[in-house]
This record gives C-alpha cells, structure tokens and sequence, in this order.
C-alpha cells in the first residue's frame, strides 16, 4: 500500500522530503523477501500496498460506551409527567408545538421539532432538557431519515444552550454516544462537537470522551473501508488516493476532532484511555491503504507527542510505525519526521534512540523471511539516518558510535536485503556528511574500521555483480525512471566513496589530484557555513589508512578517480614495497585490481604499472634476498593475460617494461617474454583487422609526430616495437637474443596474417640493419628513401603538396573546360612531361570527378621516430653479416653469430613475386633500394641477389609487376620507377652477375626508356652508371640506346638528362669505338632536335605573350617561367657542348665528312628556315680548328725576335671572327703568324724562301741604285696577307681584312682578349670529412685523409703546382703558397676544372681555428665534392652559404673507421664502392643523374663525379644567373671582343639586326631587341603556324630528321622569315644557303 501512495506522490507531484534526506524508492523495485503483499503496516504497511483483501485486524473493538443511571425510556416518562413545569419557559405560540411534539403523530412531532429547534435557538428556554426530553425517540435507529435528522438538529441546538448544567450536558454526551444509526454519524459527531464546543469543554464527561472516540474510530475506519471496497467494486478508485464519500467525510472530521480534543484536553485521558486510542490509531496505520489516513494518524499521534505523552507501553510500537513510515512513506516522510523530531527533543529521545538501536540489535534468525522485522529495521535505520545528520544540532540525542556500528554489523549479518544495504549506506554516508557538509562529531576519536566493515558487506552484492560483468561501476549509475537496485545500491556506495575522496584530498598535505569528487545527490555548503564546516572538520582525524583500506575491500565498485587515491597512498607510503608487512597483500591488489582489470581507465592501470614496475625494480635491487624464481615469477604473472589486452597506451608501456626487463635477463626469462607477447598479435589475428591503410578525412594529419606511437595502432604493432626495442638494446652484447628476435621479425613482416602496421613495424628495423667494412651487423637511424618515398607520396611534403593539387585542380575544372582546353594547347612545357596524369583529382567508382580530399596511410617516411629509440651508432661486437677472416675470435674460438640476412632478402622477395598488402608493398619499394646499397649487409646473400635480379627484371619487361589501388592517385609507372631504382642498386653486386645477366639489366633500362614515359629519367640515369660499371653490356646496346632516345625526343623534361648521358658518355671512347657514320649522327641529331626546340620555345613563349597582351581574358593561364621548366639555357648549353665533345670523338679523317650536315642542321630551324646565333658560330669555329688536326694551341716562338731576324714589323687585321697578327722580318722572309679566334689562338712561323736575284736585275729602288749595292729583299707585313687572301671572294664584308691600327687601344684591347681563357673555367670544392666529423670547423681542420680519399684525388686530376702556375687557378694564390703549395686539375679540349681541395691547404688552428681562409674558397664554390667517411649523414646546411647549390656527397657503401681503412688490402679497395648523391640547395632543380643515391667503385668514382661536378658547375653559373641576366662563356666573351673591334674599326654599314646571342636565362627576358608592333600584331595572328612548328617537333623523329634534304625548303609564314628572336637571326629561305656556305668551310677546304 506504502508503495502505491508513494508511487502517486511522485506522480502527482505532492512528493516532499525534508532536507538531506533521500527519497525513499526502494518499494519500487520487489525483491524476493518482499514478494508477497498482503496489505497493510504488517507487511510494510501491506495496506499501502494496494493489494485487495488485505487482512484484517484481529483485535476486537471495545465495548460501546454505557450510560449509567435508569434506562432512557424510564428518564423520557419521568420528565413528561412534569409538563407544566416546561410550559412555564415556553411562549404562548410554542405551547402547542410542545404538545404536538409529545403526542402527536409522527409528521407532527417533526414539525414540532423543526419549530421548537428555532425557538430554543432565539429563545433562552430553561430548561431545554425537557424539550429534549419530549423528542429524544426521534432519534431512534429504527425511525426514518427525517425523523432522525429531525431529532439530531433539535439535539444540536440543544447542546448549545449555555444554560445546561454538568448533569444536564452529561444527558445529553450518553444520548450522543448511544447507538445510532450509522448514516447519522455526521450527525452525531457534530452533536458532540458542538456539546464541547470543538473539543474545548469536557465537563460533565470528561473521562468518557476517549472511550467514545476510541470506538468511534474503529467504526469510521470500519465504516470507510466499506465504502471505499464498494466503490472499487464500481471502478470508479484512484489509486492512493481515497475518493469524496460521505464515510471518508466522517473520518477524516472524526481525526480532526480527536487532535482537538488532545491538543485541549489530553490531560483528561489516562493511560488506559491513551493507550487504547493509539491502539486504534496504529491499527488504523497497519491496514489503512490511502495516504490521507496515514497523514492523519501521524497528525494525532503528533499531537499526543506534542500535548501529552505516549505511554511507555506504546513509546515502542508508535515509534516503529512512524519509522516505517518515514522509511516507506516518501510523500509523508516530512511528517513523519516532525513527530520523530519532536519525539526525540522530548523527555522520550535518549530511549527512542534505544528503541532504534534495540531494532538493529536484536534480530531473529531469518530476518529475510519477516517482513515485518524487515520494516522496522528499515525505519530504524531511515530514522538513525535523520538523527546522525542532525546530531550536531541542539536538541536532538546523540547516537552512540560504538551501539551503532554494533547493530549495524549485527544487521548485514542477519540480512542480505538490498533495501536494507541500501539503507545501511545511507546512515554511514550521514556519519561521513552531516548536514553542514562535515564529518559527523560522533566519529571523532572513533575506529572507522567497522563502519568501513559494515558498508564493504553492504557493497557486497555490488561486487559481486561487478566481478561477474565487463562493465565498470559507471555503467550502474545511469539514471532513469527504472532504477534497479543494484543501481540504487550502486549510486549510494558512489556517494560514500566520492565523499572520502574529498575528505582524503582535503586532508592537510595532502597530495592533490584532479579527480571528480562530485557527490551524488550532494549539496555542499558554502559561504560562512562552510567556512565554519572548514573550521571544525579541520579539527577530525582523517583516518586516512582506514578509508584506504575500505577502498581496497570494495576496489571493484571504486570509480578510477579513487582507485588512483589507492595507488598513491601505496606510493606515497611505499605500501607496496618489501619493507611494508603487507607489502604482498598490496603489490597482489595492485596487479589483481586495478592492473588487470580492463575496466579500468588508462591512468588507473598506468599507475597500477608504475607502482609494479618501482617494486620490481626494488626487488632486483635486492635479488639475493628473495628466491631465484622470484623475479621471474613476477614478471609471468604481470604478463599473464597479456594476449587480450586491448588498451593500446598500457600495452604500451606493458611491453616497454618488459623490453628492458628482456634486454638484461637470462635467455630462459628472454624467451618466455618474446613467446607471451607473441601471443598478442597471435589474438589479434583473431580480431577484426586494422582498418583500411587510406582513411579519408577533412584535414591532414602530420606524422608522426604521432603522438607516436599513436593510440590508432594494434596491439600487434605495439609488440612489434616492443621487439625492435628490445633488438637495438641486446644487438651489441647478446648475439642469441638478436637472432632469435630477428627470425621473429622476419615471420612478422613476411606473414600475410599480421596486422599491417605491424609488418611495416617489423620492416622499419629489418630495411635498417646494415654492415660495416668488418661485417659487423649495426642499424641505422637513417633510410635516405625520401626521394623514392616523395613520389609515391609518403612524405608530409608531397602529401601536402599532392592535396594543393588537387584541391587547385578541382577549382580551376569548377571554371569550365574550355578553359583547360586552351591550356593544353600553349605547346609543351619543358617541366611537365607525363606529370600532370599524378595531379588529377581522386575518381569515385563512378568515374565522376569529386572535390579532392586528404588523406593519411599507415606510414610516412620519417627517419625521426621510424624507430622506438635511436639505435647505437656503434656496430655489434657479437653478431656478424658473414664469418669472414676479420672477424675476432671469441673466447679462443673464430666462431662467431652470423646473422642470416639472406632470409631477409628472401622474404621480400617473396613479396615482391606474390603480392601483398599495398602499404607493405609500397614500403618495401621505397626501402629496398638504400639496404642494397649496403653491400656488406648481403654478403651471404648472393642467391637470393641474383634471383632478385631476375625477378625485377622480368616484372619490369613483362610490365606484371604489382598495380597500386586507385585511390592513391598512383599509376603504374610510379612502381615501375621504384623498381628501376632496386636494380639501379642490383646492378652495383655486378661481379656476382655473369655477363649475360649483366647484359640483361641493361636491356631492362633501355627497355623502360619508351615504356612508361616518367620512368626515362631514372633510366638514363642507371645507364650512365652502367657505361662506368657495365661497360661492356652497355656498348652492346648502345645503339639501341641512342634509338630509344630519339623515340623520346619529344619528351622535353628529359632533355636535360639525355644530354648529360650523351656528354659522359663521349668521354668514355671504349664504348663506342665501332660506331659508325650513322650512328654519331644519331647523338648530333638529338642534340639539332633540343637546339631547335629551345629556339621553338623562345618564339612560342615571346609570340603567346604578344597575343595575351592584346586578349588579357586568358592571361592568368599563360605559362609563366620557374624551376620546374629545368632552364632551357642549360639544356641549349648541354646541346652545343655534345655536339662539341662528339665531334671531338669523331676519328680524325672522319670529321670532314660531317661538318657540311652539322652546319646545315646548326643554322636550320625547325620549319626549315634558317637561324644563325653566337653558339654556333663559336662551334662551327671551334670545328674549324679540329677538323684536320688533333693539336692543342700554339703558341708564339719566344726566339722570333730582332736580334735574330733583324728588323720585325708587325700589322694586325680583323679577318671574319678572328684577329690576324703577322709579324714580318723585313729582310730574311721570316714571318710569324698569330690568329686569335674565339675558341682558340693559333701560331705558325713561316719563311719565303727568296730566288737569289740574277746578276742582270737591278733594283727598282733609286738608293739602291745609287749605292750600286747589291739587290736587298724588303717585306712588309701586309706582303704576306695579300698574297694568302689573293684567291678568296673579297665582295662580302665579313671576310673583307679589316686593318687595326696599331695604338695603345687595340694593343690593350689584344692584351684583354689574351687574357680570355680559350676554355670553359670552372671551381670544385673538394672536403674530406673524418670519422664521426659534424661540425664545419672540425672537418675544415682535416689535413688528410683516408687511402680511398688519395686514391680518388688521383683519379679526379693532376697534381699541379700553383706557384707560377700560368691558367687560371680559380682564386688559388699562385705566388705565396698561401693556398697550398699544390691542387688538382683536369682539362680537355673545352674545359678546365681546378679544385679546391682543402686537405691540400695550409691549416693553422691557432691564428685560424674557424679555418676561414679554406672557407673562404668552398663557401664560393657552387659546387663541393663531400667525401664522407664520417659514418653519418651530410647535412647540407653543413657548411652555410649563399653560393653553394650543389654538395656531390661521396660515402663508402659500408662505413669504416679511420684506422681500418688504412687497414684494407688492394683487394678490399679493388671492390669498394661507393654511394654518390646530389644535394642541392633548397628550390634548385634536379639536374643529375645522381640526384637520388647512386652506388658506384671506387674504380670509375674519380671519372663520375668529375663528370657530375662539370654539369653541376655548368647548371649553376646557368641558375646564378637566371635573374641577372646570362652567363658568358669565354668562347662568347673573345667573339665578342673581336665584334667590338669591328664595330669600332669595321666600315660603317647599314644597321643591322641584333647581335646573336643564345637563349637568355628564364626564357631570356634580357636584352630584347626592338620589333615593330605591326610585326609584334602579325606574329600574334601567325600563332596557329608557331604551334604548327611544335607539333611538327613532336612528330618528328630523329630517323625523318636525317633524311631530310640538304635544300630542304618551307613555305612557312614569312613572320618566321623576316622576325627576330631575342637571341637568335632568322634568315629567308633563300639566304639560307648562303648563311651554311659562309660558315661550312669544308666545302672549300676538302
């Protein structure tokens, strides 16, 4: 019934609770003792229940209330005898009323009645009694309705006369309380409340009124419970609540009129009266079922608390019924208090607090199955709930602690009732938190033990559920309108906690720690009243050991906030360690509560792992004091269940613990840590894998820097670094632990069934291990792949780079196609190529375009965190790459640990031949190629090499090599390019290979030159390593070579790299010794072909500009020069230099045959018209000087002087491009001839031999002929040039002699031309830098080096002498050895390289410890070559400059210390190798074949890097000039100090067009001639034949180019007749022949 009314209240929203105190819902939820409801207080007030045919009562109601004296009949005779008597007090009118009223019928009675009613009432009759007396049977039961009502009014206005005496009053209470009829109760009960006048005049029957509203009680309560079962019976019942009936009425005026009477006269009842009206009362509690009855019961027994006093018979069962109610009751729980209070503030509360206490003490056996005892015990505990928090308040009794906890123990021992657990917590959560927010009083200098006792049983049902569930205690404290009560229980426990959590963290010194210490359902006090609460709880003694220990009984059910409370009192206090008693009992509950178990948080069982992990290493400290399985023990059981762990950061340092404990511990223990973690990724096989490598998401996320290792990884991947880790750490001193951690690597990466980031964890370690020159296994922190990893975008850079493409992609198609249609037809960019086909958007499935989006993989190469911690830089001591004879002796024995790294390679191979994961694909790509750069490392390898080999070959030819997925926005020539750069690396293990293997490697490069078109340039690269490693296959295919790059010819962004192929490999004349006449044609031809399409590019670029000036609408698409266009300066340089070097390696009379052709093809354009410019006149001159003689330059005869040949005239003439000096002996027909040309100077001595004169012949000289002297020859200079030039055409003006005078301006202006160097000067530095060498300083003060860095020194120059030194030493001091005394040099026939070797210069620490005189010349160096024998990588920042663009870093393939190089036999040095990159400077462009890692012997590295530094030279006096204007070489700067001396001493011509000059740097903005604007206009709508022009060179072969006609013609436009380029003459058609004839000597001199 309780459960019902309290259901209603909360509905109804009439639920009231007094402050502090929790609702009551524990009747919401049945449990089995409450089962069953019979109704009524009995069963927990089983009446509120609501359950139908509740039990009565058995107690019988007392006997009615007898009137004593004679019967009324005999009384009503009596006083009618006496008529006239009552006729004296009545008026005259009311006589016959009276009369009537006797003995008249009986409808005339009753209207007598209703008259003399209002006459008693106006009139003051005396006495009224008689009047009564004369009606007194109208009240009779057995008359009718009216007779009665009739009756009870007239006796109502007659109890109202004040005239009434004690005896008259005490007639009229015994007709009041006689029997009536029960519809007249109202009735009667008003005739009572008005005799006493609402319940303030007793007198005359004072001591009968308790009696009479004793038994009128029970009759109501009868009498409503009848009217409320009928009215159930209709259906027409609210539950809880009673309806309006007339019975209901009546009762509840009946309780309002009992509390009157107590409040006015309880003193009046004694005992007996007292007790048998709250008998009634609490009957009325046991089996009422309406809340309006309770509430008014508590409200009489309020007032007899109030105004009188239980009688000690009834203080019992009164005080168990309102504690019931406070307890079951909620809606009524305030009231109920109030009596409860008001109790115990009486001379009552010291034994109702007995009374409560005396409950909980003295249960029976089987409390559960008494419900009743159930109640009582319930409300005893509500009520000590109120009375605990409330006894800091005056007034109120106190609690004994110590009967308390008692009867608290004895009640979980006698009960496991939830309700009552819940309840029990309650009172101890009061103890803990009183009303002002503090700890009670009552605990002061008391145990707490017990009550933590008391509340760890009453969680126990908690715990319990928690040990069998996966869910944390949080998953019980959900609210919602169905509370469990295992939640109810669950919340209140939480209560307790979060409230000693508080007390613990406000304790003095006390530790602070962040942690929700919320309460539940908590209110805390503030402002003064929690200052004073501050005050007072600061004087309690926190038992804070006890609060401790009760979270370790419930360790379960604590939030986490609280379990790190736990472990940081262990720390604190060193709970945990050896020298605590319990230190076991501690260190158990650590690894047991809060370490194994996976509801925890992170930071609980991080803690907990923390607090293990300071025990073991306490306990190792002091192994010898603990048994020998000890340790071990420990350790097992910390990895017990380690395979299901699925907390990523706690397996974390799980395996980073265990990782140091394997390093150190015995192989046993060793063994058993590496199988148990090997269990993880064996689970994690069973799970879900790792998600998809690619995942799409709205911003980018950058590497690693991962907050790595990042929780995104699997377990799998954590053990795996956990074996890494534990691999660097035990690789120098335990050989055993390494193989047995390397074989399980291997199984890891090479397993199809590992997680994926796991494998590429395990291959991190596995691409690093590397060997020394001694064999001796090391790792290093370093991959060099970033090159390779950029193109496949695994670098933070190109992923970056990648999503501004795309998302500019996707913006620029937004604006329409036309748009990019024009684009497309601008003519080819020189940077471009196929590399748009990566920058297009990523596809959906559909094929539909969709905006671009970002994305991330499962690897990023990044050096920095690749691995757990940064490997040793020293090598293994213990474990070897191949037993080999250096390798010490252990322990008297040459036995050693050979790792087998051969399985390794094996296993990738695998990989590569059967496929797998992308990410693991894409990594072994990227990785391969700098592991075989290490040769040592695969010594015992050689198998599984030249198998690798044969399978890369055979997937590139076969083209079935694995595809990336599409998402990528990869395609397959990006792979394929990353296995060109493995077998660039294959190719170096070449003296493994037999020749036809080695024949095959080369036909693969030459197989991917036309095979994918992005795949050329590292092609021709590997081939440029094979002329100096594979010289013998690559002459086989050399010709198919020079096919295939003319197949490519239309590609422009290999131009550069195909002409850096073609100059080194016409300085290697083995290779193409049976070439033939066609076949050097091919290499001219290429070289005509990127001439043409540099000066293509020019006139494209200049006439695209005149046509957007005039249509700006698309000016924002015009191509716009940058680094990416590889400068066509330099590929227009490298042209003319290859047409120059292979003109040279034409044999001797095979030259002539070619000149006519090179000329042709020199001054033809592409549309056929011909165009002269500054290069190829200084070629055609230099061809001039070489075409019938291999001689260096001559020089003039130092004896050619007066003293000997008597008299010398001298006489200078400008003849075409060169300056001719004759100097002429007058008189012995000695002349010396000098010619001045710009790619050289020439010197011949030559006599005219004079016919003596006849005898006869006189001479024509009239002194002669007076002296009769005899006849003298006399010659002057100009004799010898007429007679030379007699025979050739003087009708043009360039071969017209122009003579010079000879005056100080043009002998200056020779001596400045003769300081022109007739060569192409360029710097080198060359830095040696030493063993562990990183700082500038350090390396600058090298004064030697290793024998590879002499032997290399050798092989790049001479050893030349400085100190007189005659050539241009390139800032060298040639004077004062300030410099060195020597350097090396190189030269040939068209350069000059000196280098600035800085082991070569003087080294003074003391005056120059920063070493600035060497920097001073490396630092203007554009390019340096590194030889790094440091063991480390280069940084190019090494050295900081403004002129350093290019650092050729030179390392040894396996490092090697100082002391061992010196230690290598011939043998050793013969198959060295070395690894040979190209750093450049941030934003320059790759201009080399060794821009990636390139490994080449130290047999052929002199000539290679050479041959790198020249170009790398060439491109950076290019690119230092790009801005500035271009770069002149010496052959351009002697042309144009001949062209100055024509200008100023030539005849005066009509002007001419601009003087020709080649291309400008970017594009050659600078020196733009004039051009009409009608020309400019004109050339802007001639832009279809331009684009015409390109098209035909992209058609065009270098097979059609040498069959065109020597008089080829084109009827081209004549805008490209007539107009001038910036740096070039474009002649007509007609004057083309002309042009080729005046430059083609050979037509005249053959």
């Amino acid at each position: 019934m309780l459960r019902r009314i309290a259901l209603i209240g909360r509905k109804a929203g009439e639920e009231r609770q007094i402050e502090d105190m929790s609702p009551s819902p524990g009747d919401e939820a049945s449990s089995p003792q409450d089962s069953k409801n019979t109704g009524g207080l009995a069963s927990v007030f089983k009446g509120l229940a609501g359950v139908a045919g509740a039990a009565k009562l058995t107690k019988s109601p007392p006997a009615p209330v007898q009137a004593s004296g004679p019967p009324i009949n005999a009384q009503i005779a009596e006083r009618l005898n006496a008529t006239p008597n009552i006729l004296r007090g009545l008026p005259s009118q009311q006589t016959e009323s009276f009369e009537l009223l006797k003995n008249g019928s009986m409808n005339e009675r009753v209207t007598a009645a209703n008259t003399l009613r209002r006459t008693v009432a106006d009139y003051p009759l005396s006495p009224v009694l008689d009047i009564w007396y004369a009606a007194k049977d109208l009240v009779d039961p057995t008359n009718p309705r009216a007779t009665r009502c009739s009756g009870w009014e007239l006796l109502r206005e007659c109890v109202k006369h004040s005239s009434s005496t004690d005896l008259e009053r005490h007639e009229y209470f015994r007709t009041i309380a006689a029997e009536a009829n029960p519809e007249d109760f109202h009735l009667q009960l008003a005739a009572l409340v008005d005799l006493t006048n609402h319940a303030r005049n007793l007198s005359g029957f004072e001591y009968d009124v308790f009696p009479l509203l004793s038994r009128w009680l029970e009759e109501a309560f009868e009498a409503v419970r009848a009217a409320r079962s009928a009215t159930k019976g209709r259906g027409s019942r609210m539950k809880g609540k009673a309806l309006a009936t007339g019975e209901g009425r009546n009762f509840a005026d009946l309780f309002s009129f009992i509390t009157d009477v107590i409040k006015f006269n309880f003193s009046v009842a004694d005992d007996d009266a007292a007790e048998v009206l709250i008998d009634r009362l609490l009957d009325i509690c046991m089996n009422t079922s309406m809340q309006e009855d309770l509430q008014a019961c508590i409200g009489v027994l309020d007032a007899i608390v109030t105004f009188g006093v239980i009688p000690a018979d009834k203080l019992k069962s009164c005080v168990h019924v309102l504690c019931s109610i406070h307890c079951l009751v909620p809606s009524l729980q305030k009231d109920a208090w109030h009596t409860i209070s008001t109790l115990c503030r009486s001379h009552n509360g010291h034994t109702t607090v007995r009374l409560l206490l005396d409950v909980l003490a003295s249960l029976p056996v089987n409390v559960d199955k008494t419900k009743e005892v159930i109640r009582e015990v319930r409300g005893a505990l509500s009520v000590l709930t109120k009375l605990v928090s409330k006894s800091s308040e005056k007034g109120y009794p106190a609690v004994p602690y110590a009967l308390l906890v008692e009867g608290l123990s004895t009640v979980v021992k006698a009960t496991s009732s939830w309700k009552i657990n819940l309840d029990i917590l309650r009172l101890t959560n009061s103890l803990f938190c009183d009303s002002q927010g503090n700890v009670n009083n009552m605990l002061a200098d008391e145990d707490w033990g017990p009550v933590f006792d008391v509340a760890a049983s009453c969680a126990g049902g908690i715990i319990t559920l928690l040990s069998e569930s996966d869910s944390p205690v949080e998953s019980l404290l959900v609210s919602d309108e169905s509370e469990t009560a295992d939640s109810l229980v669950a919340k209140e426990l939480m209560r307790l906690v979060r409230r000693l959590e508080k007390i613990i963290l406000d304790e003095p010194n006390s530790a602070p720690q962040k942690s929700d210490t919320a309460s539940l359902d908590q209110v805390e006090p503030s402002g003064p009243k929690l200052e004073a609460a501050q005050a007072e709880q600061s004087n309690t003694l926190i038992q804070k050991q006890d609060c401790i220990g009760f979270f370790a009984k419930i360790h379960r059910a604590l939030p986490d906030s609280a379990a790190l409370l736990v472990l940081e009192y262990f720390k604190k206090f060193r709970c945990c360690s050896p020298s605590d008693p319990l230190w076991e009992e501690n260190l158990n509950l650590v690894l047991d509560a809060f370490l194994a178990d996976r509801k925890r948080s992170t930071d609980v069982r991080l803690r907990a792992l923390q607090a293990f992990t300071e025990v073991y290493d306490m306990i190792e400290l002091l192994n010898d004091q603990f048994e020998p399985d000890f340790i071990p023990e420990l350790v097992k059981r910390l990895l017990a269940d380690v395979a299901g762990e699925t907390d990523i950061l706690l397996l974390e340092e799980v395996v980073s613990f265990t990782a140091t404990v394997a390093s150190t511990a015995d192989f046993s223990l060793f063994c058993h840590i590496v199988d148990t973690l090997r269990g993880v990724i064996g689970y994690s096989r069973l799970r879900s894998p790792i998600s998809s490598a690619l995942s799409l998401s709205p911003e980018l996320t950058s590497s690693p820097q991962l907050a790595k290792p990042s929780v995104n990884q699997s377990p799998s991947n954590v053990v795996v670094r956990g074996y890494v880790q534990i691999f660097l750490r035990v690789l120098n001193h335990d050989a055993a632990k390494s193989t047995r951690l390397f074989r399980s690597l291997l199984s890891i990466a090479e397993s199809s069934l590992s997680e994926t980031d796991a494998r590429i964890t395990a291959m991190q370690l596995l691409f690093r291990l590397r060997a020394d020159w001694a064999n001796r296994i090391f790792v290093t922190p370093h991959t060099e792949s970033s090159s390779l990893a950029t193109s496949l975008y695994r670098t933070d850079e190109s992923i970056r780079r990648k999503v501004a493409e795309e998302t500019s992609y996707a913006e620029k198609t937004s604006r329409g196609e036309t748009i990019g249609s024009a684009r497309s037809s601008r003519g080819i960019s020189l940077g471009q190529g196929q590399v748009p086909d990566r920058v297009y958007p990523l596809r959906s499935a559909s094929g539909s375009k969709q905006a671009a989006s970002t994305y991330q993989s499962l690897w990023v190469a990044s050096d920095a965190d690749a691995l757990p911690e940064v490997p040793s830089q020293a090598a293994s001591t213990v474990l070897y790459c191949n037993a080999s004879d250096g390798a010490p002796e252990v322990d008297g024995s040459a036995q050693v640990t050979v790792l087998r790294t051969g399985l390794w390679l094996e296993a990738v191979l695998n990989l590569l031949r059967q496929g797998c994961d992308w990410e693991v694909y894409s990594f072994i790509l990227v990785h391969l190629p700098s592991q075989l750069s290490n040769h040592a490392v695969f010594q015992n390898a050689i198998p599984q090499l030249r198998e690798l080999r044969r399978t890369v070959c055979e997937q590139i030819k076969m083209n079935n090599f694995q595809e990336p997925p599409n998402v990528y926005g990869l395609r397959r020539a990006d792979v394929a390019i990353c296995l060109f750069h493995t077998l660039t690396m294959i190719l170096s293990y070449h003296r493994y290979f037999q020749k036809a293997e080695e024949d095959e490697i080369v036909r693969t490069f030459v197989h991917g030159i036309a095979t994918w078109e992005r795949s050329a340039k590292c092609c021709i690269h590997a081939l440029t390593i094979c002329c100096h490693e594979l010289p013998s296959s690559t002459s086989k295919a050399l010709v198919t070579i020079l096919q295939k790059m003319a197949q490519i010819i239309t590609q422009p962004h290999v131009a550069m790299h195909i002409l850096e192929f073609l100059a080194c490999l016409s300085r290697l004349p083995s290779l193409y010794a049976n070439f033939r006449e066609d076949e050097y044609r091919i290499v001219f031809g290429i070289s005509f072909r990127y001439l043409q399409y540099v000066r293509g590019r020019k006139q494209a670029y200049r006439v695209s500009s005149i046509s957007d000036s005039s249509t700006g609408a698309a000016n924002d698409m015009q191509f716009i020069p940058n680094s990416a266009d590889d400068l066509p300066q330099y590929v227009y340089t490298l042209a003319y230099h290859v047409i120059v070097f292979w003109f040279l390696a034409l044999k001797l009379p095979d030259r002539t045959n070619h000149v006519s052709w090179i000329a042709r093809n020199l001054f033809t354009d592409v549309d056929g018209s011909q165009v002269t410019d500054e290069q190829a006149q200084l070629t055609m001159d230099f061809m001039q000087r070489v075409t019938y003689a291999d001689v260096d330059e001559s020089a003039a005869d130092p004896l050619f002087t007066a003293d000997r040949f008597g008299e010398i005239l001298k006489k200078r003439w400008l003849i075409g491009n060169s300056i001719v000096t004759i100097e002429q002996a007058t008189a012995t027909g000695w002349a010396q001839i000098t010619k001045r040309q710009p790619s050289g100077t020439s010197s011949y001595t030559i006599r005219e031999l004079f016919r003596p004169p006849p005898a006869h012949q006189r001479a024509t000289n009239e002194i002669a002929r007076d002296s009769h002297a005899a006849s003298a020859n006399s010659i002057l200079p100009h004799h010898l040039l007429v007679q030379l030039l007699s025979s050739m055409p003087q009708g043009s003006d360039l071969s017209r002699p122009i003579p010079l005078p000879d005056d100080d301006g043009v002998n200056r202006a020779i001596r400045m031309f003769d300081h022109n160097s007739t060569v192409d000067g360029h710097k080198v530095g060359v830095i040696y830098i030493g063993e562990n060498q990183t700082t500038e300083s350090e390396i600058l003060a090298n004064i030697s080096g290793s024998g590879d860095y002499v032997e290399f020194l050798n092989g790049l120059g001479t050893l030349t002498k400085l100190n007189g030194a005659t050539f241009n030493t390139q800032g060298l001091d040639r004077q004062y050895d300030s410099d060195g005394q020597y350097t090396f040099c190189w030269r040939d026939r068209v350069t000059e390289l000196v280098f600035h070797v800085t082991t070569q210069m003087p080294t003074n620490l003391e005056n120059d410890p920063q070493c600035t005189l060497k920097k001073r010349h490396i630092g203007n160096d554009f390019v340096n070559i590194i030889f790094n024998d440091s063991g480390l990588p280069f940084k190019f920042d090494t050295f900081p400059s403004e002129f350093n663009f290019v650092n050729i870093v030179i390392s040894p393939e396996s490092r090697a210390s100082f002391v061992a190089t010196r230690q290598r036999t011939p043998k050793d040095v013969e198959e060295s190798f070395y690894k040979v990159r190209v750093m450049s400077k941030p934003g320059f462009p790759e201009i080399s074949p060794a821009s990636d890692t390139k490994i080449v012997s130290l047999r052929a590295l002199p000539d290679f890097i050479r041959l790198l530094a020249l170009n790398a030279s060439v491109f950076s006096l290019v690119w230092a000039h790009r801005e500035g204007g271009e770069h002149i070489s010496a052959w351009r700067n002697r042309l144009r100090e001949i062209r100055r001396l024509r200008e100023k001493y030539g005849p005066k011509a009509a002007p001419q067009g601009p003087t020709p000059s080649p291309p400008g740097t970017a594009l050659g903005h600078g020196n733009t001639p004039a051009v009409s604007t009608a020309a400019q206009l004109e050339a802007a709508r001639s832009g279809n034949t331009v684009r015409d022009s390109f098209s035909s060179l992209r058609r065009s072969s270098v097979a059609t180019f040498f069959s065109a006609s020597s008089e080829q013609n084109s009827h081209r436009s004549s805008m490209l007749s007539t107009a001038t380029t910036d740096n070039t003459e474009v002649m007509t058609v007609n004057g083309a022949d002309a042009l080729v004839e005046s430059f083609d000597f050979s037509r005249w001199s053959a």
